[in-house]
């Protein structure tokens, strides 16, 4: 069974993908807020990245330690295919149901406007 992906989930997955396979924390976070306006605590960020690891989604090395880091190393990652293959699951759900929705049409009053049928046709 393909793991399920939750929203935040999906953006750090989408952040690696976009950072290549040398994405470390601090760059999926600045990432996430350059692409979303979204400000994520780094600490939800090191829980979800340990979470995905665990789903088998992600693959995290140590690169070599630094003296910028006070002789740490950077943990860097990168999407698996099992990773992708959920993005994929996930994106593909979205899709199916904002079929035949237009979300991104305003009316009036600049709202939005939300009707339609689920399903792709």
């Amino acid at each position: 069974m393909k793991p399920s992906l939750g929203e935040f989930e999906q953006m750090v997955l989408l952040a690696i993908l976009r950072l290549g396979d040398d994405a470390y924390g601090v760059e999926v976070l600045e990432e996430i807020r350059r692409c979303t306006g979204r400000e994520a605590a780094p600490g939800a960020m090191y829980t979800t990245l340990g979470r995905l690891e665990d789903k088998g989604v992600i693959e995290g090395r140590l690169g070599e330690p630094t003296a910028e880091r006070g002789g740490r190393a950077k943990r860097y990652f990168k999407v698996t295919s099992a990773g992708r293959a959920a993005l994929v699951d996930a994106q593909l759900a979205y899709r199916k149901l904002m079929a035949g929705l237009d979300l991104l049409e305003t009316d009036a009053t600049g709202g939005t406007k939300a009707y339609g049928t689920c399903g792709l046709s």
